[in-house]
């Protein structure tokens, strides 16, 4: 019988030399054993126990599909982030094909794989199948051939299991609720038996059946046909398959209101901090937004655990079906939990919530407030389509008085003092206001600062819009104009685009700035010059004095020599051609965004 060393475990020559003589490292298998798993890889360090499982067990196969999906032939043509594009264009929920016609939507939720993630997550992108589509399955290469393949017609817009193409130390599937096509890097399972979903589901997210799937293809890039030939066994006590049905459900709940908590959810309803306090509120507690990061903190402390101990109950559960309680163990790291990614991380076995981000986030929702796209008044998006006013809107949802009210004029300065009425800082303490009351204004915005390690307005000057931008994986949804070295910056949101904002930027904005700049100067040069000062201030009004020429200078050209273009060439835009191609379109004026227009 042939003997095999095995010394993937080691990492050094010298490691391996010492193991190549360890007798634990040393395996017997015979070659006919190798044909007992699907594909008959040379996997001779397995237990008989695993061969019988795989000579044994139901494949996979037998009762789901898993599925490639389509290659569009061009993404940047037909897909979006579904932030990019008139939200009224999206099509959700959609059961069938005939569905989807009828609907009149030109864009449809797209699974395109992403991050390792389970249970619930990664739905952000949407895909052009207008008329079933029709643009996708014509479009040719330059000889005439159809570039696009793998339409999936019987499968598309079905229940199904999503997982990532690309794995690296575990394997991430989700539940995928009825609607979505799916992207060949996003490949998905349909089952034959939808009263086996949470069970597939949980078993698949389990160690039992990724220490099956790295013998199946030891790359870890999991295709369609390493799933179908993995082996399921069915508990013999329903009870058993019952309890993992629950605890699987629970895991996805969890997970899914973790994914909806964020903006960049399409099913996204409020910011958790303000949820929270109407929670408090409910409750007749005083009210602060430390009281309600507290509550936030508290809740999602205990969703994790509650989620970490349900992984473990599930992998205990599967190694005793699976009878490899000899091999296995059910621990689950905490850094393996697939939730609050950017909210907290683990430090020294606890868990650690990142004030930062979760104050961004409350900020995030603010800016969206104030621009419409939110609304205190009522929960999930308000203004998201470019040929809504904000009379129709509030109209539509019956506010008359509105809580804290949209930007008029769509315009929103960011600068380092407060110029004007509408100063972006001067709003976000409005808004935190309305909120949480003024009784509390100065604590609460305290706590904000803290939590950011800087003042509101130096975050909004020098960090908010890259973390816009991250936020949005480069696809903001808010644009700023700015001035080469950021003297002048100003905000509007993309959904309310009026082809004469660039001129309102320049004549109510940039030239007030201008002339409220030089009064300044003025101002200063008066103290500068003035013999009763000491001289420590006289310096300090030279310094403002050479501090404003230098702005002076930079905005008057970049008014003169790019804006004024811009202001008198009343571009339009079309939101279905995406961020990438609109955005660029005015590259010279807004703030860069590395790698996304070109040179």
């Amino acid at each position: 019988m042939p003997t095999y060393i095995r010394l993937t475990d080691y990492k050094s020559s010298e490691e391996k030399e010492k193991g190549f003589f360890d007798p634990k490292n040393r395996y017997e298998a015979k070659q006919e054993d190798f044909e007992k798993i699907p594909g008959s890889p040379i996997a001779y360090w397995v237990s008989d126990r695993v061969k019988e499982i795989f000579e044994k067990g139901i494949k996979l196969g037998k009762i789901a599909n898993p599925r490639i999906g389509m290659a569009t032939g061009n993404n940047d043509l037909f897909m979006r982030q579904w932030q990019e594009v008139e939200f009224k264009r999206v099509g959700l929920n959609i059961r069938n094909i005939r569905k989807s016609i009828e609907s009149n939507k030109k864009w449809f939720p797209y699974n395109k794989g992403g991050d390792f993630k389970r249970w619930y997550g990664n739905q952000e992108y949407i895909v052009n199948w207008e008329n079933n589509g029709e643009l996708i399955r014509t479009y040719t290469n330059e000889k005439g051939k159809v570039r696009s393949h793998n339409y999936n017609d019987d499968f598309i817009f079905k229940e199904s299991l999503s997982w990532s193409f690309l794995s690296s130390n575990s394997f991430g599937i989700r539940y995928t609720q009825p609607g979505f096509l799916f992207d060949n890097t996003g490949s998905s399972m349909f089952l034959y038996d939808n009263h086996n979903t949470t069970y597939l589901l949980s078993f698949l997210s389990s160690k039992v059946a990724y220490n099956f799937l790295k013998l199946l293809n030891p790359t870890m890039s999991f295709q369609p046909g390493n799933l179908s030939n993995l082996p399921i066994i069915f508990p013999k006590d329903n009870s058993i398959k019952q309890k993992i049905d629950q605890l699987t459900q629970q895991n996805i709940d969890i997970s899914k209101k973790e994914w909806d908590s964020r903006e960049t959810s399409w099913d996204f309803k409020i910011n958790p901090l303000i949820d929270f306090s109407k929670e408090l509120r409910a409750k007749g507690k005083e009210l602060t937004l430390k009281d309600a990061y507290n509550r936030y903190c508290e809740y999602w402390r205990e969703k994790f655990f509650t989620l970490h101990k349900n992984e473990e109950e599930l992998n205990r559960l599967f190694i005793e079906i699976y009878e490899l309680e000899d091999e296995l163990t059910p621990e689950v790291d905490l850094k393996d939990i697939t939730i609050l990614k950017n909210e907290a991380k683990i430090v020294d076995g606890e868990l650690e919530f990142q004030s930062d981000e979760i104050i961004k986030q409350f900020i995030s929702y603010a800016v969206g407030v104030m621009f419409g796209r939110y609304s205190l008044d009522h929960n999930g998006l308000h203004i998201a389509n470019m040929d809504e006013s904000v009379e129709e809107v509030n109209s539509k949802f019956n506010i008359q008085n509105s809580t804290f009210e949209i930007d008029e004029d769509n315009i929103i300065p960011v600068l380092e003092d407060e110029y004007f009425d509408d100063d972006i800082v001067n709003r976000f303490t409005q808004f935190v206001k309305a909120v949480f009351g003024k009784e509390h204004l100065r604590e609460n915005l305290e706590f904000i600062e803290d939590a950011l390690g800087m003042s509101v307005r130096k975050y909004f000057i020098k960090g908010f819009y890259e973390d816009h931008i991250k936020r949005y994986k480069k696809r903001p949804i808010y644009w700023m104009v700015s001035s080469p070295k950021k003297s002048f910056m100003s905000l509007f949101y993309m959904h309310r685009y009026k082809s004469d904002i660039f001129a309102k930027i320049q004549n109510d904005y940039l030239r007030e700035y201008i002339t409220k700049l030089e009064s300044s100067k003025e101002l200063a040069q008066r103290e500068a010059h003035d013999s009763t000062n000491s001289p420590a201030q006289r310096k300090k009004a030279n310094k403002v004095v050479e501090n404003i020429n230098k702005k002076l200078d930079e905005i008057i050209k970049f008014d003169r020599e790019v804006l004024t273009s811009f202001a008198q060439n009343r571009v339009e835009i079309d939101l279905d051609d995406g961020v990438k191609v609109n955005y660029c379109k005015f590259k010279e004026i807004l703030y860069p965004i590395s790698g996304l227009c070109k040179k």
